[in-house]
């Protein structure tokens, strides 16, 4: 089989591994597909945190048509007792011939299955479609290595000229319904939600995951609220106790927070955007989505805390007065404005999205 065979089988298992998003966290999303004499004989995905992995959810189907055949997965297969058995023992017993995985497994704990599946005999390679497994982990892969922040995904959508909301500062749909249903499954993948009290005010907004998406641990809410206004009267400090709300402060109004407190609302106390995220990474946050407005977008964009900035642009002008996405960063020379890499870029209805990376991560 030829690498070109071997990329469109892992580009399969990445895309059943998307499957798993919003219901593995804290584990990676992971795809595996089993093929035997070029035909797909066997799929599966981690589907759910605590449960069997791709790998032998794949074999598991293929069955007795797993042996003498090659397994492809999106991560290196892990080879230590956690929740499941090692994934490596699955597989030399069910005498794959061949494994081919994406990217090595960053977690110490887990990692070496290479190694001992080369030890059963079985032929292995590593780092096909390479760039793709680690964007599908990045996350994952972050928190490993850095303790002091989340992961950080900037989410905006904005017009051709992009801009967030029109001269008027009237809210309304910029972008159509397949860009919304990506935008939940963004929430699904996050342990919290962001956006700054100009939006609640404006929009009073949920902050939940919905358009089918499953999630098995609802996101935290979190409002970047200086002085601690939220209304107890919107619907994030109604619905407090279906899912967490959090309100960063840094100068919070004492009568407000505590009653906000009262309304089982947690207010922190943050003197820098740093602080805010230390806070959030003690409270088990390793991937924040930051969703607007344009003062907090332009604030940890200047900060240097985006990890990655996805738009969601739509086919409107909105001419003179329209508030840019990032009205509030500084002026920056054409010729030696840093330039982003283009991670993925998508057509969604009549929307395109793109992803770019920004942090160098």
């Amino acid at each position: 089989m030829d690498r070109v065979d071997d990329a469109r089988f892992m580009e399969r298992a990445l895309e059943l591994a998307e499957n798993g998003r919003g219901c593995v966290a804290p584990n990676p999303l992971v795809g595996a597909v089993v093929v035997r004499n070029a035909i797909v004989v066997g799929e599966g995905w981690h589907a759910r945190f605590g449960e069997a992995h791709a790998e032998v959810a794949a074999l598991r189907q293929a069955g007795a048509a797993a042996r003498g055949a090659t397994l492809y997965v999106t991560l290196e297969p892990c080879h230590h007792t956690g929740k499941t058995p090692p994934c490596t023992e699955a597989i030399a017993a069910c005498g794959i011939a061949r494994v081919v995985y994406a990217v090595a497994d960053p977690n110490a704990t887990a990692s070496g299955g290479a190694a001992a599946l080369a030890a059963h005999g079985i032929d292995v390679l590593g780092g096909v479609c390479a760039d793709e497994g680690r964007e599908l982990i990045a996350p994952f892969g972050f928190a490993l290595r850095q303790r002091e922040r989340p992961f950080v995904t900037l989410k905006l959508a904005i017009s051709i000229d992009g801009a967030i909301v029109d001269a008027s500062r009237q809210r309304g749909w910029l972008t159509g319904p397949e860009s919304r249903r990506a935008v939940h499954a963004l929430r699904a993948s996050a342990d919290a939600i962001a956006v700054g009290i100009g939006t609640v005010l404006a929009d009073d907004p949920s902050l939940t995951v919905r358009e089918g998406q499953q999630v098995r641990t609802a996101p935290q809410r979190v409002v970047f609220d200086r002085s601690a206004r939220l209304p107890l009267s919107s619907a994030l400090v109604r619905s407090a106790a279906a899912a967490p709300v959090v309100v960063i402060a840094d100068r919070p109004n004492r009568a407000s927070a505590q009653l906000l407190e009262e309304a089982g609302v947690a207010v922190l106390s943050a003197a820098s955007l740093r602080e805010a995220l230390q806070s959030l990474r003690s409270r088990g946050v390793t991937h924040l989505v930051v969703e607007g407005g344009a003062a907090l977008a332009s604030a940890f964009m200047e900060a240097g805390f985006v990890d990655r900035l996805i738009t969601f642009q739509a086919p409107v002008l909105l001419g003179a007065g329209a508030l840019s996405a990032f009205a509030a960063l500084p002026a920056q020379k054409a010729d030696v404005a840093p330039r982003l890499r283009v991670v993925a870029r998508k057509t969604l209805g009549s929307d395109v999205m793109t992803i770019y990376a920004v942090s160098g991560e």
